[in-house]
């Protein structure tokens, strides 16, 4: 994956057949440690996709400041519109995560359409 990965910052952009993953992870943070983070598919067809996929650890810090703050019924739960689990961190985990959805089709139910690129600037 590694061949694949260009940063580009603030991005970290990785490049498929067909496609690629965009990534706007926190600067300080390694990537192999993101845990929870703003992406996009955008498809060569100009086909565009946002999401923002969390860790299951950051949903239970989450919770829990929740429940502490009393937000979200005491922290008894956690959404988000556009929103992916995954249980390991990492951008490399999470590209396996997301070449898994395009291959199935799936990233059709789980991120948001925002539709193609406005190219007319």
């Amino acid at each position: 994956m590694e061949a694949d990965l260009v940063w580009d910052e603030p991005f970290c952009r990785v490049r498929r057949d067909g496609y690629e993953i965009c990534f706007l992870p926190d600067a300080d943070v390694p990537l192999d440690e993101i845990d929870d983070v703003d992406m996009w598919v955008t498809f060569d067809t100009g086909e565009r996709w946002s999401g923002t996929i969390h860790t299951l650890e950051v949903v239970r810090r989450t919770m829990d400041d929740r429940r502490r703050t009393g937000e979200s019924l005491g922290g008894r739960y956690f959404f988000v519109w556009d929103g992916l689990i995954v249980r390991d961190r990492g951008i490399p985990a999470m590209v396996e995560v997301v070449d898994e959805l395009v291959r199935t089709g799936d990233y059709r139910s789980v991120f948001r359409d925002v539709g193609p690129e406005d190219t007319d600037d």
